[in-house]
């Protein structure tokens, strides 16, 4: 691949990018200063036959000929259109990192339910000694969980809740086989019956803001929204609302809207749960979506099937 011109979006993997300028030739999007990019990719573009990017930085299809590889299982940053059109390919990296976001949603059920950062926040400030034990808390086992997208991260979630004994629902663009969970035809109906509603599919026109106030007034005070898939899922501002409200019991966020901004007044309410979207920042996992990336800009360059092809 020594003669492959990459043009890697900014820096995501260490390990990934050492493997790029070993490999091919690679064309790092931030050493120049943001005022003379656009001058950086008119100068290379002849050179760019590929990009690499991931769910933060999107993919300008007008600056390569080849392949886009994200690195990531999403791929909502690409013009998927206009790399149809110019018969540009696109993959993805998607099963390697099912089981770190399944974790992730689990992780973030049980902190936020047993309010396990705030309980930790009491003891660190001295306030356990000064004014005795912290509120009770509901417990995570036992649970209705309501999963928006039954794929292959949805499908990981429900397998996990199961060994809680948690009972599983779902909502999907269709109805999936095989499968003993109860299927809702919209998410309204689905957060209806949903202790822990949980956001695992796509992000689409279809699914932007699919959790919006109705979803989350059915959820109801008692219940807790676990956010996994895109920040652009939910409506923030309505989430905001809800949970200064009480209209819903609290929050898991590991994805916002306009990241790495997130809403100020989150930081300050205990009933709520957030990471900066670390869904797949594993060592293990991110070494494997690197070697995804990899072999798919090998496999272009040797004119062979792509191993994750997205187009």
């Amino acid at each position: 691949m020594e003669s492959l011109g990459v043009l890697l979006t900014h820096p995501m993997n260490t390990y990934l990018e050492a493997e790029l300028d070993r490999r091919c030739k690679l064309f790092r999007l931030w050493e120049p200063p943001p005022a003379s990019r656009k001058d950086f990719l008119r100068a290379n573009s002849p050179s760019i036959r590929a990009l690499v990017g991931n769910s933060t930085v999107s993919a300008d299809a007008d600056i390569i000929e080849g392949i886009v590889a994200c690195y990531s299982v999403g791929f909502d940053k690409v013009d998927l259109a206009k790399c149809r059109a110019r018969g540009i390919r696109v993959t993805n990296t998607p099963d390697v990192l099912t089981d770190d976001a399944a974790d992730l949603a689990i992780a973030l059920s049980i902190a936020t339910l047993r309010k396990i950062c705030s309980a930790e926040r009491y003891l660190r400030s001295g306030a356990w000694k000064a004014k005795g034990d912290y509120m009770i808390a509901s417990k995570f086992s036992g649970k209705t969980i309501g999963i928006i997208g039954l794929g292959r991260i949805g499908s990981a979630i429900a397998k996990r809740a199961e060994a809680f004994g948690c009972f599983i629902c779902y909502n999907s663009r269709i109805q999936k086989p095989n499968t003993n969970y109860k299927y809702y035809p919209d998410a309204v109906s689905l957060a209806k019956d949903s202790d822990v509603l949980v956001v695992a599919c796509p992000l689409t026109a279809e699914t932007r803001h699919i959790v919006d106030r109705n979803v989350m007034d059915a959820l109801g005070p008692n219940g807790v929204l676990i956010n996994i898939g895109r920040g652009s899922h939910v409506d923030e501002g309505e989430l905001v609302k809800a949970l200064m409200e009480g209209r819903i019991g609290g929050a898991g966020l590991d994805v916002f809207e306009h990241e790495p901004h997130v809403p100020e007044i989150l930081f300050s309410l205990d009933n709520v749960v957030l990471t900066p979207h670390v869904g797949s920042a594993t060592v293990e996992t991110r070494r494997a979506m690197a070697d995804l990336v990899l072999g798919n800009l090998e496999a272009h360059v040797m004119n062979k099937l792509l191993l994750t092809p997205v187009l």
